[in-house]
């Protein structure tokens, strides 16, 4: 552990550094409790999901701080702070996993497309229309996910989490989507400003936190974000228009430093290969039911169930979007991928999602 306490101070906020270190301490001394006659109260740090929306709201951050403990009868417990309030930036969670220095932590695969982009292979844009096609996807693709975080990273993985659907939202009317030419659209990842772009929108990346400021000052006229998360954000206070087409779904990585995995008492991991699996087909299920509840509360729809509720026109796509966003996906977002992968990200896909998609791709060369 003592090589990795000077990273803190490099890689590391003010905020995290201590935070850091005692989740350090954490797994090295539960290393230690095993060789000894008793072990020790076992207390494990996580950086969790985005901040304030329902998956981390009512799943991730209860699982932690209340379920763990009951699960455990109190023997187990932990702290979880969400990745966008604990001051590291996406792209450096796999890289601090694999040193150690934050031995729990969640990344979204879109983070990951600008260093490592084979690992956005399951959510790239315009590929899953639907909660069953990505769900397909995310099935294939885990396999070699798995063997590939834990051979190059040192990282093992315990769960693939799903936001709800990723769609537009637009100050001003949207019938179709070649009507974002020459709009200013707020997105999250490469392969979000390669969909929009094909479609002659500008792409501006922007912060989920800074999404309402970013529409508020005119910096963006549209954004793409979650329907659920949209609403949490007030999204409906600033936009009229809600564009129900699925670009993205927000998927994300759970892992683990391999070491602080292998450290824990072996009854704590047995109970978390036992509950993870749980807490991720809670997250799937839920993200499927936001996604709908998102759309009917940003329109104001009966079927909210929540006291705040816009009065947004949710457009439903047309057969013919929907065929433009696989020309999409087929014409611009899976060749640029292929191109920006440093491994062979041909052969990737053509083994794990290309057959469920019925869709192979030429052989890098």
């Amino acid at each position: 552990m003592r090589h990795l306490l000077p990273l803190l101070k490099d890689v590391l906020p003010a905020c995290l550094r201590r935070w850091a270190g005692l989740a350090l301490l954490a797994w090295c001394g539960g290393a230690l409790a095993q060789v000894g006659t008793a072990p020790a109260p076992y207390k494990l740090r996580v950086v969790g999901g985005l901040a304030g929306v329902n998956q981390y709201l009512q799943h991730e951050e209860p699982f932690w701080t209340q379920q763990l403990a009951r699960l455990s009868e109190g023997r187990y417990s932990a702290d979880i702070v969400p990745f966008d309030r604990a001051g590291v930036p996406g792209a450096e969670m796999l890289r601090l996993m694999q040193l150690g220095v934050l031995p729990f932590g969640t990344v979204l695969m879109s983070a990951l497309a600008g260093q490592y982009p084979q690992y956005a292979a399951a959510d790239l844009p315009g590929m899953g229309a639907d909660m069953a096609g990505v769900r397909a996807a995310a099935a294939a693709f885990r396999p070699y996910l798995e063997r590939d975080l834990r051979q190059r990273h040192g990282v093992e993985l315990l769960a693939i989490y799903a936001y709800p659907a990723q769609v537009l939202f637009c100050k001003k009317p949207l019938a179709k989507l070649t009507d974002l030419a020459g709009r200013r659209v707020r997105v999250s990842s490469v392969g979000q400003a390669d969909f929009v772009g094909a479609l002659g929108a500008l792409p501006v990346h922007t912060a989920f936190a800074q999404i309402m400021h970013s529409l508020e000052s005119g910096d963006t006229e549209c954004a793409i974000t979650g329907t659920l998360s949209g609403h949490t954000l007030g999204l409906y206070r600033v936009t009229q228009y809600l564009y129900t087409l699925p670009i993205t779904w927000g998927l994300a990585i759970f892992a683990a430093n391999q070491a602080a995995w292998n450290a824990l008492p072996p009854d704590l991991r047995v109970l978390l290969q036992r509950e993870l699996p749980q807490l991720e087909r809670t997250i799937w299920a839920a993200a499927e039911r936001d996604t709908a509840d998102g759309v009917a509360c940003n329109s104001g729809a009966p079927q909210c169930g929540l006291q705040r509720k816009g009065r947004m026109v949710a457009l439903q796509p047309s057969a013919q979007d929907v065929q433009k966003s696989r020309e999409i996906f087929e014409g611009v977002i899976l060749p640029r991928w292929l191109q920006r992968c440093s491994v062979d990200c041909a052969a990737v896909w053509n083994q794990t999602i290309g057959p469920v998609r019925n869709m192979r791709v030429p052989a890098a060369r």
